[in-house]
């Protein structure tokens, strides 16, 4: 009898290797290769499993380049919060991937997705591989949600479900919860291995395809925040979709790395009650509802995630270190940044925070991204450190560059739209931002250097505002 090859698979990145070593030279991921054969690693669905040869193809038929388009249609959730972060509703025929912390939320976001869906009049099938019937049973009757017309099932073999979604016309939302419990006889490797999620997504990417339903994967999150298996999967799917939030907390971010069909970098807000996950139309509100504007270190930064304007409080502490090494501790706002901005501060503005420790936190939860929290956090640093509390009335946004300078950003009238609309009446921005004109009553107040804002911070004196009267802004 021939011997069957073997070789290693890492289970992070799905880098291939001849032997077994500690540590993977791809991703660097410490005992993370898992021994697979042949057949069933990467590329195995190419070379067919035990040596089968290929099967002939098909000639695929070519057009030309130019021709009539469809437009892909859409199916609205009836959840708006869902619809503005997938771009609509779902796309028929797509696939789109769910991950999140475990207890975040999104079996409950899913479920009740699927029973608005249904009411609508759609097929909806819900295939449960982590819980049993009774306990889906058992959430949808807390959320109300047991008179939705959902066909439920609980199984994690990719051939049976495929066969029941056959059976019958075709459903128009598949939610699969989760790939990493899907396994397919084709594979000899244990659920959730590389093989094994790289398999099962593909057969279901393409179920998707074929029959023109919505298939949304589930997919658990590593310590790293990132979708566990291999990024191969959320390369295949159409989109990505992150749900995050503390479990401390009542509110949830719904956000998008990935949308073929539609804007990246969109957010939905939910809040979790007793009866499930409810729609915030106005998240600013709910990030500011508990802004204590007396204390110092807290600016309010005023943000974009996607096409919505967010208005959140940035709080920042710096304290004296009994450490050789002070701290620096970030929670919602990139480290690497903070240190940039502490660098300028002290090569450009004087202020020296080596015998400080700098604590940097974006109330509610939130996680920002964006390079135009700059100047606010700035503002929050300095306030900070000179014990001077920021005016309770003015929010800040601007890029700080490495020379000191305050850069203009994009969008600048909808920011000052958003933060007029909470009741803010100035602002502190760079000077000259581009943009449509739009007419705002808040007055400005331009700098172009953040030496010259972090000397009235530190003097105790409100940044000047060289427009007293409502001028146009352009974002």
């Amino acid at each position: 009898m021939a011997k069957r090859s073997t070789h290693f698979v890492c289970q992070t990145c799905g880098a291939t290797a001849p032997k077994w070593t500690g540590k993977c030279e791809s991703c660097g991921a410490w005992n993370s290769y898992v021994e697979e054969t042949a057949g069933s690693g990467i590329g195995g669905a190419i070379i067919g499993q035990k040596g089968r040869p290929m099967r002939k193809g098909r000639v695929v038929p070519l057009v030309a380049l130019s021709g009539e388009i469809d437009q892909a249609p859409r199916v609205a959730t009836g959840i708006a919060e869902l619809d503005r972060v997938t771009g609509g509703g779902f796309v028929r025929g797509s696939a789109l991937l769910v991950g999140g912390d475990p207890g975040i939320g999104k079996s409950t976001l899913l479920i009740q997705a699927a029973a608005t869906l249904a009411r609508l009049g759609a097929r909806v099938v819900y295939v449960s591989g982590e819980e049993a019937v009774a306990q889906v049973r058992l959430r949808a009757e807390r959320l109300g949600l047991a008179d939705a017309p959902v066909a439920l099932a609980a199984e994690t073999s990719v051939e049976d479900i495929l066969t029941t979604l056959a059976d019958g016309p075709a459903p128009h939302l598949v939610i699969i919860d989760s790939i990493q419990t899907l396994w397919t006889e084709v594979v000899d490797s244990a659920p959730g291995t590389v093989a094994q999620v790289r398999t099962s997504a593909q057969a279901m990417i393409r179920y998707a395809k074929e029959s023109g339903a919505t298939v949304v994967l589930v997919g658990h999150v590593t310590k790293e925040g990132t979708i566990a298996g291999p990024r191969v999967v959320e390369h295949m799917v159409d989109a990505v979709l992150y749900f995050e939030g503390d479990g401390a907390r009542h509110f949830r971010v719904l956000r998008a790395v990935k949308n073929r069909f539609g804007p990246t970098d969109e957010i939905g807000v939910f809040e979790m009650t007793g009866r499930g996950l409810k729609e915030v139309p106005n998240p600013s509100e709910l990030f500011m509802g508990t802004r204590d504007a007396s204390s110092p270190g807290a600016a309010v930064f005023a943000g974009m995630e996607g096409t919505r304007p967010v208005l959140v409080e940035v709080q920042a502490l710096v304290a004296p270190s009994s450490l050789g090494t002070p701290r620096r501790a970030v929670v919602g706002w990139d480290g690497n940044r903070l240190s940039m901005i502490l660098a300028v501060l002290e090569a450009h503005c004087g202020i020296r925070f080596g015998q400080h420790d700098v604590y940097l936190n974006v109330a509610g939860g939130l996680r920002i991204q964006e390079p135009a929290a700059d100047l606010a956090v700035a503002a929050s640093l300095v306030s900070s450190l000179a014990g001077v509390a920021l005016g309770p009335d003015c929010v800040y946004f601007g890029e700080v560059s490495l020379s000191g300078a305050v850069r203009p950003v994009a969008h600048a009238a909808s920011r000052l739209k958003e933060a007029e609309k909470l009741g803010f009446s100035r602002a502190v921005a760079p000077k000259g931002g581009p943009g449509e004109d739009s007419l705002t009553a808040i007055r400005v107040g331009e700098v172009m250097e953040l030496a010259d804002l972090v000397a009235r911070i530190a003097g105790g004196s409100r940044p000047r505002v060289t427009a007293a009267e409502p001028r146009a802004v352009r974002a």
